[in-house]
Parts: structure tokens; sequence; C-alpha cells
């Protein structure tokens, strides 16, 4: 019986015991291994104090030791309250702060990072380093994790309580902290390995980062079905293509914009990659080119997912993936998919009236996959949590087939390069700069990317800033890929009669590439 995340873990150490868990850059770690390195560590940290819903922060590109601290907290009841490692050190600080972990491990090439904020975080006991030199203020990840005992901690957790924090951007600009239970977990990890038709045999590769929900919950769905996972410390086309041929991978995970890099490899067309099934693709719409040149390359591999730090959604299914069919099919390459078995999903309006298709309003999902909640944040919780629907912020609508388009963002979130940036959070730093007297951020569509961010600023009175010197100054800020990639200086921004920017106009205005002159 399943009950919490541990349980994946000795199910397959007792099942296949030295079958693969990870191949990692050579590296190779059966279940067996995984299991006795995670009960070590759990013991070791539970040696030093920690108990049951402590928090463990982990800062770390993608690294067996990261899976590891995942494990501790899966097999002992800790919680893995996860850190970005691409936003800059306030930004970190802050999440830290927010979730007071006891104990942070981190990947060496973030410790002077962790240096500057040190003096921050008195809350935390212990900075434990991996993957590098150890600065003399923390202590060696292989020495701390030979403390433990192979019997792992005395202790489980239960299947409501939390297994991850994971923190997302909100419209107030500040993180908040997702709170996902054991229960959560399981119920994802069942439904994307459905989705996905997942079997003991798959292999699937793993680039994008495991503090996401994306490449975590893909991990959990094929752990649970006793696969392996071939996993990347970071993106790079022509070793994921080496990879893909090298260890017959099945299945992988990618941003459109990896999945252009990926067919841009020189002599793709001359790989053997047809043990690859299912590219799986999520964050944007492919664009139709795209498509049709991965189709005719790899064949029907395509499938999108739709979904949020918050719950699980929708799903593009693969033989939905058809640039040369009909009208109506080719329309749907545009839509997020159909609701996945076991979710439910409305369309409302202001007042929570359900909209009829092709009516857009607020999209709301129902399903087990979802948060417990927002980490000190009850009020965020009560208004994204209602009756046991999630109000996810996005602005949508149904076709009759049941098929969901995105058709706003009501937080305005923008999608760059499959990472989610929150304009409110751009905004708010671009107006530090002293020339600014106003600044409303949108997305501009872009053919790589996605989206790219735009700040649409009002100097004040007497006042002037060079592009590269405001996208410069937003750097310092925030992490690099929040920043704007353009800047538009007008004499005013548009408004509503609420006094409210009109971002609508502002879209309209200059939210295409070549609409910076307006």
């Amino acid at each position: 019986m399943i009950d919490t995340l541990g349980d994946i873990l000795r199910n397959n150490a007792y099942k296949f015991p030295d079958e693969i868990a990870y191949s990692y850059h050579g590296r190779v770690v059966t279940f067996a291994e995984h299991l006795d390195r995670g009960n070590r560590l759990s013991s070791a940290l539970w040696q030093i104090g920690l108990r049951r819903q402590d928090r463990v922060s982990v800062l770390s590109q993608n690294t067996i030791e990261f899976m590891e601290c995942y494990v501790a907290c899966e097999l002992a009841g800790y919680i893995a309250a996860t850190v970005n490692w691409r936003l800059a050190a306030p930004e970190i600080s802050y999440i830290l702060k927010d979730s007071t972990p006891r104990v942070l491990f981190f990947e060496a090439q973030y410790a002077a990072t962790i240096d500057k904020i040190r003096s921050e975080l008195p809350f935390i006991e212990r900075f434990i380093c991996f993957g590098g030199e150890v600065p003399e203020w923390a202590e060696d990840y292989e020495t701390f994790l030979a403390t433990g005992d192979a019997q792992g901690a005395p202790s489980r957790p239960l299947p409501d309580e939390i297994m991850h924090l994971i923190y997302t951007s909100g419209t107030t600009g500040r993180p908040k902290g997702v709170m996902r239970t054991h229960r959560a977990e399981i119920a994802i990890a069942i439904l994307m390995a459905t989705e996905l038709g997942l079997i003991v045999s798959d292999k699937l590769q793993l680039m994008m980062p495991v503090f996401h929900v994306g490449a975590r919950f893909l991990q959990l769905a094929v752990h649970i079905r006793g696969g392996s996972v071939v996993m990347h410390h970071d993106f790079k086309p022509a070793e994921i293509v080496d990879a893909i041929e090298r260890e017959r991978v099945t299945m992988t995970h990618m941003a459109p914009t990896m999945v252009q890099a990926m067919l841009s490899v020189p002599g793709i067309d001359k790989r053997d990659l047809k043990s690859l099934h299912t590219i799986c693709y999520s964050a944007a719409p492919m664009p139709v080119p795209l498509l049709k040149r991965g189709l005719q390359l790899l064949g029907p591999v395509f499938l999108q997912l739709y979904g949020m730090t918050e719950g699980g959604g929708t799903t593009l299914h693969k033989r939905q993936h058809k640039p040369d069919g009909s009208t109506e099919d080719i329309k749907r390459l545009g839509s997020i998919g159909q609701a996945a078995p076991n979710v439910d999903i409305r369309i409302v309006d202001e007042e929570g009236r359900e909209l009829p298709a092709g009516e857009p309003g607020e999209i709301l999902t129902r399903t087990a996959t979802h948060m417990l909640g927002y980490w000190n944040n009850s009020t965020a919780t009560i208004s994204a949590l209602r009756d046991g629907w999630y109000y996810t912020g996005d602005v949508g609508y149904l076709d009759d087939q049941g098929f969901l388009y995105l058709v706003d963002r009501k937080k305005d979130m923008i999608i760059s390069g499959g990472e989610n940036i929150y304009s409110r959070e751009v905004e708010e730093a671009v107006a530090t700069h002293p020339a600014i007297m106003d600044v409303a951020v949108i997305g501009v569509k872009d053919d790589y990317w996605g989206e790219t961010v735009r700040a649409i600023c009002v100097l004040n009175a007497g006042q002037t800033v060079a592009e590269a010197e405001l996208i410069d100054h937003t750097k310092a800020m925030i992490a690099s890929y929040k920043k704007p990639k353009s800047v538009v200086f007008v004499d005013d921004l548009p408004r509503l009669p609420s006094g409210k920017i009109n971002k609508v106009a502002l879209r309209q205005m200059y939210g295409s590439t070549g609409d910076k002159g307006k």
C-alpha cells in the first residue's frame, strides 16, 4: 500500500533493488542504493534534532544529492522547502526567512550567494555543502551523511502531512509557499503516469529543474511505476540528444524553446532517436512550424500538460496534435487540452456563476492533486481554495468538447522559456530606479521564448535613463530571467475608470515585437 512517498522508495528497493533509479553523467544509482543513502541522510538529520514537519531547504541545480534530500524528507516526514537557484540573493533570503528551515543543503557554486545573506538567517543551524569546495562555515555533505544510521530516522510521515513547500511568485510580488501533502503528491504521480502511459521499462529524461513541480511530478510518476530517470545537471542540447540515443530514453520533458534547441543540433536528422515515444511539454503552446518539424523527424511524440504548483489539470494528447488536420484540429493546437481523469474544470464569472462553452471567465479546478494551502498566508489560501475548488486566476474558456483555451492571465503572469514571471514583481524592481515615475510590465509574443518581458515606463520630470541601464538596474534586484528584454518610454499610461492601469490597451499597443515605437 502506497500512503506516502516513502512507500514508493521502499517498494522499488524491495521489488527492483538492482534496477537503475538514476543515471547521472556517468553515475548509476540503483533503487537499493538510493533508499540506503536516503535512510542515512534522514537519520543524520534526526540525530541533530530535526523532527517531523521541520523544514529542510535545498539550493541546487539537478544533482543526485538534491534527490537524496527529497528522499530523507519522504522517509522521515521532514518538509522539503526548495529554493529556485535562478533567484537573486534578496529573493533567496525572503524565501528562507519565510520557510525558516533548520538545515540548508546547497551546491558549492552558490556558496558566495549564501555567504552574502547568512547573517540574515539565524534560524539555520547547519549549512551543508556538496559538489565542490566546502566553505569554512559549512559542512561537507558526505561527511554529514556518514553520521547517519542505515535504519533511517525513527519516524514516518502521515499521508496528510506536508511533503513539499515550493515557492511560486504572486501578484503581490512576494513568492507564496505552496504546501503539498504526501497524499496530493501520490495523486499527481498517478495522474501523470496515467496520462503519459508510463510503464516499468520507461526511461524518463529530466533536465528541467527539479525544484519546480514539473520535473518533480514527472520523476515521481516514473518512479511510482518502477521506471528509471536519466537526469542532467542542466540543459545542453547536444548532451540531451547524445543521452537519448545512448540511454535509449523513452520520454523527455522540455519547454518548447528547448525542443527548438534540440531540433537545431547539427546532424539531428541522422541520430537514432527511435526509442523516444513522448516529449512532454508545458508552459506554452508548441508553435506550429516547430511542431511540424518535430513530428516529421520524431513521429507523433508530443504531449502537452497544463497545471501549476497548486495542482494538475489538463492534457493535449499525442493523437490530438494534428497540424495538417481540419480547421478545428489546428485551432485545438492552441488549446491546453482536456481535463485529465479525476479533474473537474469550471469557467465562472466574477460572481462565481458557471459560464457556457465559448465564453471566457476564471478557470476553476477540482482534483485530489490540489495543494493544502499557502504557507504563512491564510488570506491567499482562503481566496484560492473555496468549496473544494481552486481559483487559478487564469482566464479561459471551454469549447463544446471540453478543450480549454487560455485567453488572458488574471494574475498578469508572463511565461518566458518555460519560466513563470509575474509583472508586478518586475514592476516593483523597475520602479526602484530614481528616473522612473510609473511603470507597467507586459509580455511580448516571441517565436523562441514564447513571451519576453517588456517594461513601459514614464520618466520623472527632467530625468533620463537609457534602456540598457534600466535593464541592468533591474537585473540587480531580481533574477536575470525576469528582467525586461525591452523598454518603451511613454508620456503616460492608459488607465481604467477605476484608476488601474489598462493592461489590455497596453498589450494592444505594445504587445508585439515591432510595437516599440508606437
